[in-house]
């Protein structure tokens, strides 16, 4: 689709010509206009004697007109794209000229010159000037309308400026692959009313009848402000009249500076689930970020790459992007390289587990702000990787909060989750570790914070891509449980107010980012199996297979104990509560290093219930404390007295 800032008249090869032709027919208009003015003066039959001040006149008024509209910028337009705006110019320059040209004509003219020849003049070179726009516009306007035989019929829904914004493009753009038939909108006094020509026809419910009535096969949805909600029946009602529906961006992601009609996409399930727009200080983001160097690490994961990319767009002084996986670390580089060519981009290769490589990356650039975004996510899959997790999600971070602060660093911000609040799982345990650890090391050097968010939809390994994929493959869906519930951040507004979270940190605080209410798992799945143009239950089948090791059935976002701190952002909380001064924090990482080097999950277990006492762990957890067909006993038993196991777990192997 061609940009309206590009030359795009297919008629002629280059812009030289193109406004050669155009500056030439707009002289022969100044012309037009001054002669024409002349025979309504003298009723079309000049005398011979006011010859020489028609022929004056006509000279300055060419010297003056070309002049004045080139300075307005008139003789670089491009016609077919004329608006309002362009006449409002075109009626300034006319003015401007003629009143440049009047003392001149008037004083100078080697002959009589009739006054009245200087209005008349203005007036008809306003209606040509204006007419030959506005005839060159309808004429483009017209090609489209002329070979909508070949062109998809769709509907607008959304009679308010974004559907006015895209019918106008679609009248203008030979490229739009559709004829725009009319609008529909929820609203029913807007029945009948004309925008750019074309009715308001009617509401959500009335679109069988009218699709039926006008051929039309689908829709394009304009309601860039519309709640999740709303979003969800005008879906019911594209879909009750069998359409296909598309949308455009929500007022947060919507590209400023691009045409409306290039950003048309498929409903996704982030608009049904009706995130409002996020308001973000950028201008203080830029302040805490412009200049300097920045390190984010887990720079290749779906958290940290979209943290790269807002970051690279504040002109920070280097970016460094960290992170162990080679070929998403490449691909990373060469986005930044080709979006951002002049920013000094460097990706470093790397296991947050190793103190020497860190101290390297540390040591060659300086950082002044840290975003920490590696880790270990998968609840199951660290259930049956304790260790791992653990080395990963606790030594790893204290690594780089060690680093941090050994090489003068601003700001730490540490990527957590809505799982370490009285966590049920190994992951959850990790990262109320690592939100204790960071705290401990708070003591004047570098401000460390926390951010807690849940689910983020479209990250690595979220639910929205599996399901995705088991739709796609004819089903089923599989849902752990008919009243699991999540929060869910789309990922650009998770870095959003991540950054913005990292402005307000004083040090030691755990900031919370308001995510709505939970979702309901089965509810998203049933969504998305209505997004895909089928029938829960019917096309595609639900099938719960029982919650997995560790998982709770809904998320909190704060513990018990934690004080509410005010930010001033209503999308932002902050908290603080419980810390572990530092020497105690060095105590207990130094047992659970040793549980790791003696694979040891008892120790571990116990080490974690000693230093998180909320901490819950999973059945499937504790029954690797066990061995089999044996009892725990003595000090173990004890200690498992300690953990508090859910209600109806028992201790005993095999349960």
């Amino acid at each position: 689709m061609r940009s309206p800032h590009r030359f795009s008249a297919p008629v002629f090869r280059s812009r030289r010509a193109y406004f050669a032709i155009t500056r030439s027919l707009q002289l022969c208009l100044f012309i037009l206009a001054g002669i024409t003015a002349f025979l309504l003066r003298f009723e079309f039959s000049i005398p011979r004697a006011a010859a020489p001040a028609m022929w004056f006149g006509l000279a300055i008024w060419l010297v003056s007109k070309a002049a004045v509209f080139q300075l307005a910028g008139l003789g670089r337009g491009i016609w077919r794209y004329a608006a309002s705006p362009d006449v409002v110019r075109v009626l300034a320059a006319n003015l401007a000229a003629s009143a440049a040209a009047a003392p001149i004509i008037l004083i100078f003219s080697p002959a009589p010159f009739p006054r009245s020849v200087l209005a008349i003049d203005l007036l008809i070179s306003l209606v040509l000037t204006v007419g030959i726009r506005g005839g060159t516009r309808i004429a483009f306007e017209a090609g489209p309308r002329a070979k909508a035989a070949g062109l998809e019929r769709a509907f607008i829904y959304g009679a308010g400026s974004a559907g006015a914004q895209l019918l106008a493009e679609a009248q203008t753009n030979r490229s739009f692959p559709r004829l725009v038939c009319g609008f529909i909108d929820d609203n029913p006094e807007k029945r009948g009313m004309l925008i750019n020509g074309l009715p308001v026809l009617g509401t959500g419910a009335c679109l069988p009848q009218l699709a039926a009535a006008h051929r039309v096969r689908e829709v394009l949805i304009t309601i860039p402000s519309a709640t999740g909600a709303q979003m969800s029946g005008i879906i019911q009602h594209c879909q009750g009249a069998g359409l296909a529906f598309y949308t455009i961006p929500s007022l947060s992601e919507m590209v400023t500076g691009r045409r409306i009609s290039t950003q048309i996409r498929e409903v996704a399930v982030e608009d049904v689930l009706g995130r409002s727009a996020i308001e973000v200080n950028w201008s203080g983001i830029r302040v805490k970020l412009g200049g300097k160097v920045a390190l984010v690490t887990g720079a290749a994961g779906s958290i940290g790459s979209e943290l790269c990319r807002q970051i690279a767009r504040l002109e920070p002084a280097a970016l460094v992007a960290f992170d162990m996986s080679e070929t998403a670390l490449f691909e990373i580089e060469q986005e930044m390289l080709r979006t951002h060519p002049n920013l000094a981009f460097h990706p470093e290769i790397g296991s947050i587990r190793s103190k020497q490589r860190l101290q390297e990356a540390f040591s060659r650039y300086r950082p002044s702000i840290v975003y920490h975004a590696a880790a270990y996510k998968h609840v199951p899959m660290m259930e049956a990787h304790v260790f791992e997790a653990i080395e990963n999600n606790v030594f790893g971070t204290h690594n780089v909060a060690a680093a941090a602060a050994e090489f003068g660093v601003e700001d730490f911000v540490m990527i957590s989750s809505d799982k370490a609040v009285r966590p049920t799982n190994i992951m959850g345990a990790t990262k109320r570790v690592s939100e204790l650890a960071i705290r401990s090391l708070q003591n004047g050097g570098p401000r460390y914070v926390s951010v807690r968010f849940g689910n983020v939809l479209g990250s690595n390994g979220s639910v929205v891509p599996i399901f995705k994929r088991q739709i796609a493959a004819g089903g089923p869906v599989t849902v752990t449980h008919p009243q699991m519930r999540r929060y869910f951040m789309t990922i650009p507004e998770a870095v959003q107010l991540v950054m913005q979270a990292s402005t307000m940190g004083k040090g030691g605080e755990i900031f919370v980012l308001d995510m709505g209410p939970p979702v309901r798992i089965a509810d998203l799945a049933r969504q998305l199996i209505v997004l895909s143009g089928l029938r829960p239950d019917h096309d595609i089948r639900i099938e719960f297979t029982g919650v997995r090791p560790g998982e709770k059935l809904y998320e909190e976002l704060h513990c018990d104990g934690e004080e509410t701190l005010s930010t001033g952002h209503g999308k932002i909380s902050a908290f603080a509560g419980l810390s572990l001064p530092f020497d105690q924090m060095t105590q207990h990482l130094s047992v659970l290093h040793s549980a790791c080097e003696q694979r040891d999950v008892r120790k571990l277990v116990f080490e974690l219930k000693d230093m998180i006492p909320d901490y819950n762990p999973s059945k499937e957890l504790l029954d690797r404390l066990i061995e089999p067909g044996f009892r725990l006993a003595g000090e173990v038993e004890a200690a498992g007295k300690r953990m508090q196991p859910a209600a109806g777990l028992s201790l005993a192997a095999g349960d």
